[in-house]
């Protein structure tokens, strides 16, 4: 697959101030020697920034010196927020450390950049991450790690040839909660796992947005960038992060992969968590009869337990269901039939799976120690790889026959094109 670079580079920092040498007597009680710290940029600063940014802001043993953007407004909020909070905490009122870039090889060629955060809209996940990845940067990369099977295959790769310490966003997997269901599910307490249910929302569909006017603070043709050319629309991509929406940009097929892929990439990851599929996936598809359903794709592993992609009446959440009970978690409950299952100790002689109680933490610990964090790319690209193909078969709507070891369907060419996507020329 051919991941071209934008050929942007006459494109100046916004700003000036990198903050990787900062005097100890600036950073206060608490904070970690400059030396010691993990000096980060992040690609895309839009409303799932805030979030991330204001978590690893609280990171003493990692600074965020610069963002990238194609929105300038984007930029002026992140340099303000990131600058207000190190001010705050450094006791320094005209702190000025952070530069932004509109070109995100600008920030990556940084030889002080250490890792990369990529939180851009899906389509533009795979092209930064593996440039990241080989300019010597680990990644920290938002899910569903890749908009397509094959783009999801390529960073698993650039990883392993980079040696890169790469974490998905499926920060689920460092939650108490769903670490004891996925235990309690791989160790039998629901005696032999006969089904799993899945709610989630709709497959992507076909964008469908009437055209409005570019505003002149964004660089429209590099938003899109490897997608095709969309009309503008404010609730596909708004010029602000204070708007009451989650932009559309992820109900379509172009640029996302609808709320199946948004939420399939936490909810189907503790699936495959649960019943130890980290790194395979099921092996035939069956979509519902009715061509414009939404729900209703069975899902079968090779072992015979079949996943459904189903609404069981508890928002989003994920049922286990064996000979001996359920299981139903979600990040707001967990439950279980009978209910003596979920306040179960577990035994010493139990497998016990990896525990992280910080996502960020966990990443940054795997950058410092050279391990592998417990969201890896595999990982990652596997639990992508479900609702990618959960959405070739809604399309299709037709059963698939999946072979996860060699990342093919069996027999069907037209879903094999569906595994990747042709990006735009320039990029």
């Amino acid at each position: 697959m051919a991941l071209s670079r934008r050929k942007f580079l006459k494109q100046t920092a916004l700003t000036a101030g990198a903050i990787s040498i900062v005097p100890r007597y600036v950073l206060g009680k608490g904070f970690v020697p400059p030396s010691d710290k993990i000096n980060i940029g992040m690609i895309g600063l839009g409303k799932q920034s805030r979030g991330l940014a204001s978590r690893f802001l609280q990171q003493t043993e990692a600074q965020i010196v610069a963002g990238c953007d194609v929105w300038t407004t984007k930029m002026k909020w992140f340099q303000d927020h990131v600058s207000s909070v190190y001010a705050e905490h450094r006791e320094k009122a005209d702190f000025k450390g952070v530069d932004v870039y509109r070109d995100y090889q600008q920030l990556i060629d940084r030889p002080d950049i250490d890792a990369v955060i990529v939180a851009t809209p899906d389509h533009w996940h795979a092209i930064p991450s593996i440039a990241a990845m080989e300019a010597g940067k680990d990644v920290y990369c938002e899910k569903p790690l890749t908009h397509t099977i094959a783009e999801g295959r390529e960073m698993a790769k650039a990883a392993k040839r980079t040696g890169r310490i790469v974490q998905t966003g499926s920060m689920q997997r460092s939650r108490e909660g769903f670490r004891k269901a996925c235990q309690l599910v791989r160790n039998g307490y629901l005696g032999k796992i006969e089904k799993v249910l899945v709610n989630v929302g709709d497959p992507a569909r076909d964008y469908d947005l009437p055209a409005e006017p570019k505003p002149a603070e964004v660089d429209w043709d590099l938003w899109c960038g490897p997608a095709p050319m969309l009309a503008y629309n404010h609730r596909l991509a708004p010029s602000s992060n204070d708007v009451d929406f989650w932009p559309d940009w992820r109900l379509f097929k172009e640029v996302g992969g609808g709320i199946l892929c948004d939420w399939g990439a936490h909810m189907f990851d503790i699936a495959q968590w649960g019943l130890g599929m980290d790194h395979t996936g099921p092996v035939e598809f069956i979509p519902p009869e009715d061509p414009k359903a939404v729900r209703g794709l069975k899902m079968r592993y090779a072992n015979g337990v079949e996943m459904v992609h189903e609404d069981f009446g508890r928002g989003w959440a994920v049922r286990f269901i064996g000979s001996e009970g359920s299981i139903d978690v979600s990040r707001q409950f967990l439950e279980s039939t009978p209910e003596n299952i979920v306040t179960a100790e577990l035994k010493a002689s139990d497998d016990k799976l990896y525990v992280s109680d910080n996502h960020y933490t966990d990443w940054l610990n795997g950058i410092k120690n050279r391990t592998q964090p417990i969201c890896d790319v595999e990982t990652g690209h596997r639990s992508a790889s479900v609702c990618n193909l959960a959405n070739i078969a809604y399309w299709l709507n037709r059963p698939l026959q999946w072979d996860p070891k060699k990342e093919k369907f069996i027999k069907d060419k037209e879903a094999n094109k569906l595994r990747k996507k042709k990006n735009r020329s320039s990029f």
